[in-house]
C-alpha cells in the first residue's frame, strides 16, 4: 500500500499541471470554436448558447507596475457604499485576522468576520462595522468586498450595544434547546465585536 502511495507522490510532484486563477483569463470573451463548430453539425439553424462570461464586460488588464491606488467596490445586499472608488489602503476583518490590502496585493478571498473595516484614503479613514461576508482581492488592484450588513463607526450607539449584550447574554443563560442557545451564542459575538470596536 506504501509503495502505491509514494508512486503516486513522486508522480504527483513531478506534473506541471497548474488550476488557473479567475485573474488569469483572458480580458475578453472567446467562444470555444470546437464547441461551436460541434453544435453546427448538430443545430445548424441555431445559434450556439452563450455561458455567463459572454455576457459581462471584459475585466481591466493586469497592469505591468504596481498602481498607485487600490479600487475598491463595497457592496450590501441593499446598496452599494463604494463603487469604483480609488483609495490607498483597506484594512478587512477576515476570520484569519485583520488583513491589510494595498495595491498590487496577491489575489485573495477572504472570509469576514464581525468588525472594523476601514478604508484608507490619504489622512482621511472611514470606518465600517460588517457583520460578515467576503473580500475578493483581484491581482489588477481591484477588490469586491461584500458584506452582509455594515454600518458606519460612528452612527453606532453604545448605549444600545451594552443593551444588546446583556440582552443576549441573559438569553444564553437561559435557553433550553441547542438552536436559541446559538442564537443567542451569535448575538453575543456580534455585540462583542460591536463593543470592541467603539471602545478600542
Amino acid at each position: 500500500m506504501f509503495r502505491h502511495g509514494s508512486r503516486f507522490l513522486a508522480r504527483a510532484t513531478t506534473m506541471t499541471w497548474r488550476r488557473p486563477f479567475a485573474t488569469d483569463l483572458q480580458a475578453e470573451y472567446v467562444a470555444d470554436s470546437s464547441f461551436t463548430e460541434a453544435w453546427k453539425k448538430v443545430v445548424p439553424n441555431v445559434d450556439p448558447p452563450k455561458t455567463p462570461s459572454a455576457f459581462m464586460s471584459p475585466r481591466p488588464a493586469t497592469p505591468s507596475s504596481i498602481p498607485s491606488k487600490l479600487t475598491v467596490n463595497f457592496v450590501l445586499p441593499y446598496t452599494s457604499e463604494l463603487s469604483g472608488k480609488e483609495v490607498d489602503m483597506v484594512i478587512i476583518p477576515a476570520t484569519t485576522g485583520q488583513m491589510g490590502v494595498l495595491p498590487g496585493h496577491v489575489a485573495t478571498i477572504a472570509e469576514l468576520k464581525p468588525g472594523i473595516l476601514s478604508v484608507h484614503e490619504g489622512n482621511d479613514v472611514n470606518k465600517y462595522f460588517v457583520s460578515g461576508g467576503f473580500a475578493f482581492v483581484h491581482a489588477n488592484s481591484f477588490a469586491d468586498i461584500i458584506a452582509i450588513e455594515a454600518v458606519p463607526l460612528d452612527r453606532i450607539d453604545p448605549n444600545l450595544v451594552q443593551k444588546g449584550l446583556t440582552d443576549f447574554t441573559q438569553k444564553l443563560n437561559t435557553a433550553s434547546t441547542d438552536v436559541e442557545k446559538a442564537e443567542a451564542q451569535i448575538g453575543i459575538d456580534v455585540h462583542s465585536a460591536l463593543n470592541a470596536a467603539l471602545t478600542g
